[in-house]
């Protein structure tokens, strides 16, 4: 993303009352924009196996779930792959399955989540999950309609109340 965007956010988070006053951190300590660094990519599309580039066809194809639903959006997509049905809130996907932190080990079809975010009362009690679908892009269901967020954006405005990690759903890997 480039740099008019990034201050962009930021003078959004400032408005909101989220950033410190530092200019850098969130009001709650994190990073306020989380950038890929160099040598930190996350995989491109291109390079995903067939059951990674699958799952993306899939979450392209899964109806929205209802606002407050993100979750079973991700659930549902991925189910669509034959791979049974993993169910849990936000943050319980979180807490199981999500344990990366770098960039560089974000793949094609791993499940990027926040325990909290603080934009909405069921955001901070339950998350926000989406799934990484390549080429710097995470898919997520927010206010019942599906979405493709820039990776740097997604992480920043969701990590701004917790760190954003990745994983694998259900622990089943697609690599």
């Amino acid at each position: 993303m480039g740099r008019e965007a990034r201050e962009s956010f930021l003078a959004a988070l400032g408005a909101r009352g989220l950033l410190a006053s530092d200019g850098v951190a969130t009001t709650y300590g994190f990073p306020a924009w989380r950038g890929v660094l160099p040598g930190h990519e996350p995989q491109a599309l291109m390079d995903a196996g067939g059951s990674q580039r699958r799952l993306v066809e899939c979450a392209c194809a899964t109806t929205p779930s209802c606002a407050g639903q993100c979750a079973a959006w991700v659930e549902r997509a991925f189910s669509s792959l034959g791979m049974g049905l993993v169910t849990g809130d936000a943050n319980e996907l979180y807490d199981g399955y999500c344990h990366f932190t770098d960039t560089g080990e974000l793949l094609v079809g791993m499940v990027v989540a926040v325990p909290r975010h603080p934009f909405d009362a069921d955001g901070w009690v339950h998350g926000h999950v989406g799934l990484y679908a390549g080429d710097g892009v995470v898919m997520d269901c927010a206010g019942g309609r599906v979405r493709r967020v820039p990776l740097e954006l997604w992480l920043s405005a969701y990590g701004v109340a917790s760190e954003p990690r990745w994983g694998w759903l259900g622990a089943i890997s697609l690599a």
